[in-house]
């Protein structure tokens, strides 16, 4: 039986980002993956939003994906389209970037960091103990780890072998989704009628003065809303031509589908992200309508906020009790996901009265504040994690800053590369003592001569010292000449002392 600290299952943009962070602190992970290889059927997912641009450039590797994507402003609510150019950071966009290209960037990324990842196999159950976990898998072999992670889609199958209950709601609505080939000049773009939603445009696309411009040949990407909601049977071909017919009245002769999928606006959530030794994560924890683009970018995200914290239980610095946060943290974020595709969904439907509201509540999406409140929520720019009172910034993504130290110009991004949580001294130098724990946080003295900006919130006051935590999240902010309250986040986020 061949052992890892950590087995994760499913090599999607989660998994991946999740193996990432773990082999950054040191960890000993594998991957379980049953596709034969990285290669995924279709694009899928279609871009990533700007905290989750924001959490690669932490991780010093954006460039590789804004290499190959197209900025554009991609956040928007029920079709409404939320401009966070004003919005103060370095990515105040998305980016246009199809999922088979993002795995295979971040697939590469963890090539580098060597993590071994086992293709062609599937995880068909595991046993936990009070040491660990064995993980059987389906060519017969098996794997023991300290931990298991799910991060293997919304039928996760170890999310169902822990028994972890998915409450939610069922689908009322239901929707093809597909690439295939057209004999026909399609019509392209969004069409809305009796039925719901519709759209086909071109895989191949740009983005030109923030329009999109379609290719003039090539595959195309149909979504086509059913008439009636309840199959769970695997679609096919002719489903999709019927479904076209019904709505455009011509299938415009489709043939050669790369991949074929039906989703539906059904929304769960699984009621703990933690049983024991087995954790879950993306879509394995939640599941949505796909509005807003916001799944992917949420599973990549609960992967970095588990990452380190998982780590540092593995590596023993932390008690067991810190993957409690992990649940407190992103069930919550996950909740408001659900809240707010359950509502597009609702605005989207076709009868009179809704489309007023929808227009209502476009009129308000107009106006500065509720634009920017909902464009933070949709960007993940807003998201703030209750760390309790005090400073705004607690709790908050920390600023990419421009700072000075005695060695040059630094980012603040720069100093979260390795994933390691950091305590930024803005004072006088010499301030303060974390020899206790120098062994994994590090004090870098600063100076910042700018104004604090926050999303939605605007100005904020500038503190004297900010503890940040690996996923770029602020633990503790110092005012003044205190440091009341550093030694309990020091401890609560990253350990006890350690022994003199």
């Amino acid at each position: 039986m061949t052992g890892h600290s950590v087995v994760i299952a499913g090599a999607g943009p989660t998994g991946l980002m999740l193996a990432g962070e773990l082999s950054l602190a040191g960890v000993d992970v594998a991957i379980v993956e049953r596709r034969a290889s990285q290669d995924l059927a279709g694009s899928r997912a279609g871009g990533l939003h700007a905290r989750t641009i924001e959490i690669l450039d932490q991780r010093g590797i954006a460039d590789r994906f804004l290499s190959e994507g197209q900025v554009a402003q991609v956040a928007g609510f029920a079709g409404v389209s939320l401009d966070i150019s004003d919005f103060p950071t370095r990515h105040n966009y998305g980016l246009g970037l199809w999922q088979n290209h993002i795995e295979r960037i971040l697939a590469g990324w963890v090539r580098e960091l060597r993590v071994p990842i086992h293709y062609g196999r599937e995880v068909t159950g595991f046993a936990q103990d009070d040491t660990g976990v064995g993980v059987g898998l389906s060519d017969g072999r098996s794997l023991r780890a300290k931990y298991l992670v799910g991060c293997d889609g919304g039928r996760s199958r170890i999310r169902k072998a822990a028994g972890i209950a998915f409450p939610g709601w069922d689908p009322t609505t239901s929707s093809l989704i597909a690439e295939v080939e057209m004999a026909d000049e399609p019509e392209l773009g969004i069409r809305r009628d009796a039925l719901g939603v519709h759209g086909i445009g071109r895989v191949e696309y740009e983005i030109r003065d923030g329009e999109v411009v379609y290719g003039d040949a090539g595959p195309v990407r149909v979504m086509v809303t059913e008439a009636h909601v309840g199959t769970t049977a695997e679609p096919t071909l002719r489903d999709l031509s019927e479904a076209l017919i019904a709505v455009y009245g011509t299938d415009y002769g489709i043939h050669s589908p790369t991949w074929i999928s039906r989703f539906t606006d059904m929304a769960r959530q699984a009621a703990a992200y933690r049983d024991r030794r087995v954790l879950l994560a993306g879509d394995a924890a939640h599941v949505h309508p796909p509005n807003g683009g916001q799944g992917l970018n949420t599973g990549v995200q609960d992967a970095v906020n588990l990452g380190w914290k998982l780590a540092q239980v593995v590596n023993r610095t932390s008690p067991e009790s810190l993957l409690d946060t992990y649940h407190a943290e992103r069930h919550a974020v996950a909740a408001r996901v659900l809240r707010n595709t359950m509502a597009q969904v609702a605005l989207g439907r076709p009868d009179d009265r809704t489309k007023a509201l929808g227009e209502t509540v476009a009129e308000l999406l107009g106006m500065d504040e509720p634009r920017k409140r909902l464009a933070a929520e949709m960007s993940g720019l807003g998201i703030h994690y209750d760390l309790g009172e005090g400073h705004p910034l607690l709790g908050r993504r920390m600023p990419d800053l421009d700072l000075v130290t005695a060695n040059g110009p630094l980012r603040v991004f720069t100093l979260l590369h390795d994933a390691r949580p950091v305590l930024l001294d803005l004072g006088e130098p010499g301030g303060f003592d974390i020899t206790p724990w120098a062994d994994r946080v590090r004090l870098i003295a600063a100076r910042y001569a700018g104004e604090w900006e926050l999303p939605v919130l605007g100005t904020v006051a500038a503190p004297t010292a900010v503890l940040i935590r690996p996923d770029g999240h602020v633990a503790w902010v110092g005012g003044g000449l205190t440091q009341q309250g550093l030694a309990d986040a020091l401890t609560t986020w990253f350990g006890p002392p350690a022994a003199a």
